[in-house]
């Protein structure tokens, strides 16, 4: 029996096609990834889309805009802190709680949020103040205040420390010292600042 000149290639599976909520995910990570890699200035729609594995057109039907993108991005990928630590001391809560601030702020998200902070224009920047607040500086203040209202509880605390003033202070100095100086809060540093700075802030006057 005479053999065919000509063989089939073997049948390829071919890749299942995406859609919904499965393709805006892989969208919205391939956005985190380009902020974490290449940064605000770096970031393409049309290099998200390379990295989400679909055309640029079903990246704009969702998004008209890198800014809209970036910001959904941010929304859905910074990690969420919802519950003060409770280590039966406020020096304990505290750096616990900074520790879990700082991986999220070296996490792939929180490059991405960074290159944003660090890069975009005041213009820019302000798209991204609700995210920003809302997914950040809120929820970490708010953790801070459950700290600090339990050792007031517990006569560790002044009366009065749980003052908007006090309750920025950790935020404020960890996002000041990583913009200025880069500095990348290592336990040590954590440990310096709680017990140099809030400690002291804290404690009753006289103490």
């Amino acid at each position: 029996m005479e053999t065919s000149r000509w063989t089939a290639a073997p049948p390829q599976a071919a890749s299942p096609r995406r859609r919904g909520a499965v393709l805006e995910r892989a969208i919205l990570d391939a956005a985190l990834e380009q902020l974490s890699t290449v940064g605000w200035n770096g970031l393409t729609m049309e290099g998200v889309a390379a990295g989400a594995q679909t055309g640029k057109a079903a990246v704009y039907r969702r998004w008209s805009s890198k800014e809209e993108l970036v910001a959904d991005a941010l929304q859905a990928g910074l990690p969420r802190l919802e519950e003060a630590p409770d280590l039966g001391s406020v020096r304990d809560d505290l750096l616990a709680l900074c520790r879990q601030a700082r991986d999220a702020m070296f996490s792939r998200p929180g490059f991405a949020l960074r290159s944003v902070i660090h890069e975009c224009d005041p213009t820019q920047v302000e798209r991204f103040h609700g995210v920003i607040f809302d997914g950040v500086v809120e929820p970490t203040t708010k953790l801070i205040g459950d700290i600090v209202r339990r050792g007031i509880e517990r006569g560790e605390v002044r009366a009065d420390a749980a003052n908007e003033y006090v309750l920025d202070a950790i935020p404020a100095m960890m996002m000041y010292r990583n913009k200025i100086s880069g500095s990348e809060w290592s336990d040590q540093d954590l440990e310096r600042m709680i017990d140099q700075f809030m400690l002291p802030l804290l404690r009753s006057r006289g103490a």
